[in-house]
């Protein structure tokens, strides 16, 4: 077992890193291209846009197809995508390749949970979760530093062939993973795929969430706090450094490697002592910390503060995921985990653009660090009330048996 979690792992780091290197490459690509800021802007709609599209009915096919041969198709296929990318002159065109990469990857997040959760023991998920947040946080730090070596001897065009070749590489180790789909139920693989399954599926989560309101109410803050928030105050990050601490381009660049040093060292200590502590402990105390380090941020005026902040926020993400994705591992029924999965991150999508819009007109309106400062607060407030949720009635008999 421990060898199939090394080759589990693997596969995900090299896909990360490869991803990274794809996406900052992109970047370039499109910038070259166009000469427009608002171009490279559109690529960072497209990941969202894809989940809208995607995630209503994708659910429905995870938890009735072969989760290791999907994840293999997958890559794949993306594989074939990318490629087509080097080809590619016209920015229609390209827009068009990156939504569907990203909708296959929006597939392929929830396939790859599930794997996961069916091939780790119970007793070894929050061990394995550490270890995956430590793979995750050494493909953001280890992604954009090869990029930047690969741009300094070739081109960006040589950055999406790696990309191209990790994924080919990550499907390779995920053929050798075991199948663990041979207990799978016939009559869920063998219904036809419609409109009204899709209903029934629909109809099941809503009716899961509803008989289950702690936990999915717990899932939801903890998504708000980690995942919705930060998408739209990140969204003003260069624009706050730039015209609120007025800092350089270099100073920005040393700013953004303190928070990657602060996701790897947090990473680390979380492999050494996440699987020893209490999950609702690092769910509730991983994302106070994490909105504490944005407040400091929000009212940072000087580089030394804003280090603090970016590197306080950091530090404590890997002990906050781990914990949430543990939890949703130990709560939520294997068999429609892809559904739930699915469902719950197009709304979570939804939600992203509606946040990310409105920290932007405010930005606009009144100013960009007050926006920023709102959003630090309202984070900090939903990681109260997550908290205390959590000291209401946390569902901890799972992993005491």
């Amino acid at each position: 077992m421990k060898y199939y979690a090394f080759l589990l792992l693997l596969g995900i780091g090299i896909s990360n890193i490869g991803e990274w290197i794809y996406f900052l490459a992109l970047n370039l690509i499109v910038l070259d291209k166009t000469s427009s800021p608002l171009a490279v802007t559109g690529l960072y709609l497209i990941k969202p846009i894809a989940t809208l599209l995607t995630n209503l009915w994708a659910g429905s096919l995870i938890d009735r197809l072969n989760k290791r041969h999907l994840m293999i198709f997958l890559d794949l296929f993306r594989v074939l995508v990318i490629f087509s990318l080097l080809f590619t002159e016209d920015l229609i065109t390209i827009y068009a390749a990156v939504l569907i990469v990203n909708m296959s990857s929006a597939i392929f997040e929830p396939v790859s949970i599930t794997y996961m959760t069916k091939l780790i023991p119970e007793t070894s998920r929050q061990q394995f979760n550490s270890i995956l947040s430590l793979v995750t946080s050494g493909a953001f730090f280890i992604g954009p530093a090869i990029s930047g070596l690969l741009f300094l001897i070739s081109d960006p065009e040589m950055a999406i062939l790696i990309n191209a070749v990790a994924l080919l590489f990550s499907g390779m180790i995920t053929w050798l993973l075991p199948n663990v789909d041979m207990d799978q139920r016939k009559d869920s693989m063998n219904k036809k795929f419609s409109s009204k399954l899709l209903r029934e599926d629909w109809h099941m989560v809503f009716t899961f969430s509803q008989k289950h309101k702690h936990i999915m109410g717990i899932y939801l803050l903890s998504s708000c706090v980690m995942v919705i928030l930060p998408s739209g105050i990140d969204s003003l990050e260069v624009s706050f450094t730039k015209v609120v601490l007025s800092l350089s381009n270099s100073e920005y660049s040393i700013l953004v490697s303190i928070a990657g040093m602060g996701i790897v060292v947090g990473a680390l200590i979380n492999t050494l002592i996440g699987s020893k502590v209490a999950i609702y402990i690092l769910i509730g105390a991983g994302t106070i910390f994490v909105s504490i380090g944005y407040i400091i941020y929000a009212y940072s005026s000087s580089f030394l503060s804003a280090s603090v902040g970016f590197f306080s926020l950091a530090f404590f993400i890997s002990f906050a995921n781990t914990g949430i994705l543990t939890y949703f591992q130990y709560n939520i029924p294997v068999y429609m985990m892809g559904r739930i999965a699915s469902m719950f991150q197009f709304f979570e999508a939804v939600l992203i653009m509606l946040v990310t819009t409105l920290i932007g007109v405010a930005a606009e309106k009144i100013s960009i660090q007050i926006s920023v400062q709102i959003g630090g607060w309202v984070m900090t407030l939903l990681a109260i009330a997550l908290v205390w949720s959590i000291y209401k009635g946390f569902s901890y008999a799972k992993w005491q048996e």
